[in-house]
């Protein structure tokens, strides 16, 4: 998925990658040289984990942190959580870090969190 992302980036406008899922199978090395090549080209990663699997975490968090992006947990009995998380980054997708910085004041829990925790 993070290579179509960095092809559809190459293709034209791509502002936010947005991955839910709760494993990662794949070597870490590979997936961190994709993610790379994502914060090139100006993508930042917003990854959303299901459960608390250590692997996937420690994937999924080096994939915000190298996008310039962000990592967040969800319950994966909250469907509300993980709604107000999207939402957040259609904000920031369509108006930047402001847009979602404002956004994250007004809405708060995971969303404010979320806005907190995006790289620069």
């Amino acid at each position: 998925m993070l290579k179509r992302a960095v092809k559809e980036a190459r293709e034209g406008r791509v502002d936010a990658f947005v991955f839910v899922g709760d494993a990662c199978e794949e070597e870490v090395d590979a997936v961190c040289a994709v993610a790379g090549e994502l914060g090139l080209l100006g993508v930042r990663a917003f990854m959303f984990q299901e459960g608390a699997d250590p692997y996937a975490e420690t994937v999924f968090r080096e994939v915000a942190r190298l996008s310039g992006g962000a990592w967040c947990r969800f319950d994966e009995g909250s469907a509300a959580q993980l709604r107000d998380l999207l939402g957040a980054v259609a904000v920031f997708a369509a108006g930047g870090r402001k847009a979602l910085a404002d956004y994250g004041r007004r809405k708060g829990g995971e969303v404010l969190r979320l806005a907190r925790s995006l790289s620069s």
